[in-house]
């Protein structure tokens, strides 16, 4: 019989300290006086430079090789994000990039989109003498760079409305294949998104093939590819309308494939369960049938557009279009159905472990279509598609505390793959460059610091990697293809350079049930003894990346320790009590934690964990549950502009109950926090949107009322226009939500002598 959800027994009643607060409504403009923010030190990050934090990533080089495209975006530059739109498959959330073109042998910079705007796809014309570029404005635009003449214009659709979603591609004869929306595309959007949001009468069918919300996103999927001759703006069409997933062109343009949705109904069961099909067409060919059934498989194609492998329960296969009979390159043969012999030794641990070590998953084709990346539970591997010969090229002997590799890129000849490396017990990362041919593995660059996305120049010659370190937002650097002498060619934040920023560290810890863990500490620039310590919780965390609400509650004068914790399907609950609480003993063992001054916050699944946790201990003088469910039950069926994410997510996935709410109805309740809210004797902020259609305020809202009925210290925070998380509806918003987060924090866990007089009253 399984045990009961780990509980400790039941709190006596409160004592109140502070009266239960009213509803606050946020104030326009960026200073809050209810928020009650103590001085800032000096040097301390205000959110203000939160919202100009430049990130600067790499995108294509040109064919040649000289130019690469750089993205760099601003958290300002995104605001005015209208999340009453959200599911509105004709709105698109801005996420708005300047682009500069960077000459890779001078690192000079050239402006292509001065004026920020949201960014799509962009591609390269063979010649590399013209950049598309798609824009995902509430007007999607198709824009053409000109090398030459240094000019950007908006090329012309002949009246069609460009897809938002579309994906770029070139053909040898400079056209261009593009996806556009039937005409009656937008009305029909805009017409069952305003009678679902404005009625006045909607009515749901439960014998309709799909939940409404799904019939209405999956129309952001249909759409026509068409290919288009920019100076005469011909659109001819290339793939007929349809639910389109994904497509293909091979560089003459002759070849096209595509993924076509195949769903007849709404998906109660997610992921693999999904349907869909694989298509091709060679010219003006009738389409045909690829591969039937995509449900549970990996397609990766070559860069000709006819090779291409895909993988299938644990074994990987290589075919073309042209050719369409599979081999199998590497892993078991399927078993026959009905098939349940085994070999007398087939049996046993060590049959299992057999068979998970020859279970393969396909990372990717190589550009050529003449190699194969896969991994398996031993490690990461080459094979080579004449003959099927197997080069492991990094041995994994512990898949837990193995190494993290990542696919980097490949050369555009695929004779070179570049691979991320990182350890899973230290900051240890690498950067490896693979010869295809002879397996050698060459370790370009190992060190503590942090590398995204590795971008190869197509003949191989150059990389362009962005890097950060400690915390700090990651600057773009350029380098050989030895990476002998890399160039710092975009620095991210010069401005940043006054500012007192934090430092980070990684802690390792046992949780309370033995398990080895870390944690990622952010401390304040000047820490000295016992800090007032904040406790970010979610999932699993390792890596110092720029985490900038961490950053600025650290240069602030708090320890920020975002920890991890390892889940038991059925019993998450206790996850957050085992890991989050064994972390806190490490710190106050460590000298840096203040055991009397422990806050605890977390946004989305964060803030449900954060609302759970604090019903099962008192240890934390402050909690903050931004945009977390308190009620597991109703929110089960809930959010219906995600469609079944949030059924999935309690049977199957994130939420791990693993059960439907009829088979299990006691885990639901006792992973509803405010099932126990008369347990909570923690000061708690709770703060949401109310145009949040993830975690929909009403459901956070229950909190607020159980506690103001028991007594307890609450304070509820509904931006009215916000969404999911922190407000990005206008700066003003953006500023009080970061002001309440310190304010909180601050009456709470800071010494009393350093408090406002309005709040040390308030305590009396």
């Amino acid at each position: 019989m399984r045990r009961p959800f780990y509980r400790p027994p039941p709190a006596a009643v409160l004592a109140l300290s502070l009266a239960a607060s009213t509803f606050l409504a946020p104030p326009a403009e960026a200073q809050s006086g209810s928020a009650n923010t103590l001085p800032a030190p000096a040097g301390s990050l205000t959110p203000n430079d939160l919202l100009d934090v430049r990130t600067v990533s790499a995108g294509d080089y040109s064919p040649d090789g000289t130019w690469l495209v750089v993205r760099i975006a601003t958290r300002r530059d995104g605001l005015g994000f209208v999340a009453a739109r959200d599911g509105d498959p004709s709105y698109t959330r801005p996420a708005p990039a300047r682009l500069l073109l960077l000459n890779t042998e001078t690192g000079d910079t050239t402006p292509i989109v001065s004026a920020p705007r949201t960014i799509g796809a962009l591609a390269w014309s063979r010649s590399g003498d013209r950049l598309a570029i798609a824009t995902r404005d509430t007007l999607p635009q198709l824009l053409i760079w000109d090398v030459a003449s240094r000019k950007l214009r908006a090329q012309s659709l002949a009246g069609a409305r460009l897809a938002d979603n579309t994906d770029l591609s070139w053909t040898e004869d400079g056209r261009l294949l593009l996806a556009i929306r039937e005409r009656q595309w937008i009305g029909e959007v805009r017409a069952r998104f305003d009678s679902l949001v404005n009625g006045p009468v909607s009515v749901q069918v439960g014998t309709e093939p799909f939940l409404a919300w799904d019939a209405l996103r999956r129309l952001g999927n249909r759409a026509i590819v068409v290919a288009l001759t920019p100076t005469s703006a011909k659109l001819d069409t290339v793939i007929p309308a349809t639910q389109l997933s994904a497509w293909v062109v091979s560089p003459s343009g002759q070849l096209v494939s595509w993924r076509e949705d195949r769903n007849a109904k709404t998906n109660y069961e997610g992921g693999p369960a999904s349907e869909s099909r694989w298509l091709a067409r060679r010219g003006r060919d009738s389409a045909r049938v690829i591969i039937a059934s995509l449900r549970g498989v990996t397609l990766s194609n070559a860069a000709d557009g006819d090779h291409y492998a895909y993988a299938r329960d644990g074994a990987v296969y290589v075919a073309s279009i042209t050719d369409t009979t599979s081999r199998r390159l590497i892993g078991a043969p399927p078993r026959a159905k009905g098939d349940t012999v085994r070999g007398p030794r087939d049996s046993g641990r060590d049959s299992v472990a057999r068979a998970a070590e020859e279970r393969f998953t396909l990372v990717n084709i190589s550009p050529t279509g003449d190699a194969v990346l896969v991994s398996s539970r031993t490690g990461w591997h080459l094979v080579r598609v004449s003959d099927a010969t197997r080069r492991t090229i990094v041995a994994i002997a512990d898949t837990i505390r193995g190494p993290r590799v990542l696919l980097a890129d490949w050369s555009a000849d695929g004779r070179t793959v570049l691979l991320g490396m990182a350890s899973r017990t230290d900051w240890n990362r690498a950067l490896l460059r693979v010869d295809v041919a002879t397996g050698a593995v060459d370790t370009l660059v190992r060190d503590g610091r942090l590398y995204g996305q590795p971008r190869v120049s197509p003949n191989g010659a150059r990389l362009a990697v962005t890097i950060g370190a400690n915390g700090r937002p990651a600057d773009l650097w350029i380098a050989d293809a030895a990476f002998t002498a890399p160039r710092l060619v975009v620095a991210s934040n010069p401005q940043l350079a006054s500012r007192a920023l934090p430092t980070t560290k990684l802690v390792p810890y046992l949780d309370a049930d033995g398990r080895s863990q870390f944690g990622v500490l952010t401390l304040p620039s000047a820490a000295t003894g016992h800090l007032p310590t904040v406790f970010s919780v979610y999932e699993d965390f390792f890596d110092d990346s720029f985490d900038a609400t961490t950053m600025y509650l650290a240069s602030r004068g708090y320890a920020v320790m975002k920890p991890s914790v390892t889940f038991e399907t059925g019993y998450p609950g206790e996850a957050w009590l085992k890991g989050v609480t064994a972390s806190a003993n490490k710190l106050i063992e460590m000298g840096i934690a203040d055991s009397s001054k422990l806050g605890v916050h977390g946004t989305s699944y964060g803030g449900y964990a954060t609302n759970l946790l604090i019903t099962q201990t008192n240890r934390f003088k402050a909690a903050i549950n931004i945009s977390g469910k308190v009620d597991l039950v109703s929110f089960y069926t809930d959010s219906p502009r995600l469609g079944v994410r949030n059924v999935n997510a309690a049977e199957k996935t994130q939420d791990r109950i693993g059960a439907t709410m009829w088979e299990q109805p006691q885990k639901y309740v006792q992973h509803s926090a405010v099932m126990f809210a008369d347990r909570i004797k923690t000061p708690l902020l709770l703060v949401t949107g109310g145009e949040d259609h993830n975690v929909p305020a009403i459901n956070t809202r229950e909190m607020y009322f159980a506690l103001r009925r028991l007594g307890r210290t609450v304070e509820w925070v509904n931006y009215t226009n916000g969404g999911h998380g922190i407000p990005m509806t206008n700066a003003g918003e953006f500023v009080d939500w970061h002001n309440r987060l310190t304010g909180w924090y601050d009456r709470y866990l800071k010494p009393a002598s350093a408090r406002p007089a309005s709040q040390q009253e308030l305590l009396k």
